[in-house]
């Protein structure tokens, strides 16, 4: 269970993105001395793939309402890989420890993922797209730490994650509160209208 902090980090941050959490992983394997990295992501066509993959992100998750349409794509990718790299960060433990990762990988990284999807959503309804890029490259920033940090010190970056992923979820929230109070009185002054018109 010695994985299962960086699971937790690795989880969070593929919610967020997943391509640049193969990258960093990878490219630690690589370069590094982390021997709790599989050697699997840092195989040159898992790189390789993952650096084209978060290249087509990187231009997607600027624009508006492109962005929200890759997160409907990845809905399926982002927790799928956060449940993978939560197994192979088990290496040869027993089939419970890998089992315990990736469902805490794959359920971190869906968690994560529904924040930036309906965050996204809000940003999109501003007319710039400023605040798009903006949001963008915090994310990649936010992840690009996080996971390095998280393969020198896992349990600080998971306490960091798990401090995001409520704080993400409580602003969420919120957010869908005033979303909903704000239909309602659209709602209301469509079925006032005409009778203040009669």
């Amino acid at each position: 269970m010695e994985s299962l902090p960086l699971a937790f980090s690795s989880g969070w941050a593929s919610g967020v993105n997943a391509y640049l959490v193969v990258l960093v992983l990878g490219i630690a394997e690589r370069v590094g001395d982390s021997s709790g990295i599989p050697d699997v992501l840092g195989r040159w066509d898992v790189l390789a793939i993952a650096g084209f993959l978060y290249a087509m992100e990187f231009v997607a998750d600027k624009i508006p309402y492109v962005d929200s349409a890759w997160d409907v794509v990845s809905t399926l990718v982002r927790p799928t890989a956060g449940a993978v790299i939560g197994v192979l960060l088990a290496g040869d433990a027993d089939s419970l420890a890998q089992a315990v990762n990736g469902v805490v990988g794959g359920g971190t990284a869906l968690a994560s993922h529904l924040v930036k999807a309906g965050s996204r959503l809000a940003i999109n309804s501003s007319p710039e797209p400023v605040s798009n890029v903006v949001a963008s490259i915090t994310e990649d920033v936010v992840v690009l730490g996080l996971v390095w940090f998280a393969i020198e010190h896992p349990q600080t970056a998971a306490a960091i994650a798990g401090v995001l992923l409520a704080v993400g979820l409580v602003v969420l929230y919120l957010a869908a509160r005033l979303v909903r109070r704000g239909w309602r009185r659209l709602r209301s002054k469509r079925v006032a209208g005409p009778g203040a018109l009669a």
